[in-house]
């Protein structure tokens, strides 16, 4: 019941990296190194993925994926080209079990008695603050 889905399949291959000056840490050499990685995924053309898969991950990661169909994931985080391609690839298998982790379905459930009867007490007390509101009625 509480397992963890886990994505086991490997897309290192249908990977694509770009790389670009990062506005990260780095000093004067952010000025002169490329170490902002951005990954592409291109989610419709994979060939490792089932066409239900392809629709689950477009269908949760929506706002990630461009009018082309390309997931995109960016780093840029450490001054090292390295550790943010470590670091995208990471959010990359992140993002893809998150959305292919299957929800679980809700359970309907019945209110308690005692919420019945706190609901019912809430409902008296409201109707007796309205009623205390209203002016007094001399005539009684």
């Amino acid at each position: 019941m509480g397992d963890k889905y886990q994505f086991t399949k490997d897309l290192s291959k249908e990977m694509e990296f770009i790389t670009s000056r990062s506005s990260g840490p780095g000093g004067q050499n952010v000025n002169k190194v490329n170490s902002k990685v951005e990954l592409r995924f291109s989610v419709f053309e994979s060939e490792l993925l089932t066409k239900k898969e392809k629709e689950t991950i477009f269908l949760k990661l929506y706002h990630h994926i461009n009018n082309l169909g390309i997931l995109s994931v960016t780093a840029q985080t450490e001054r090292s080209q390295l550790q943010n391609k470590e670091i995208a690839i990471q959010k990359f298998y992140q993002w893809i079990e998150i959305a292919l982790t299957p929800v679980k379905p809700r359970r309907k459930t019945r209110p308690t008695k005692a919420s019945k009867e706190k609901r019912l007490e809430k409902k008296q007390a409201q109707s007796q603050k309205k009623e205390n509101r209203k002016k007094p009625d001399l005539l009684k």
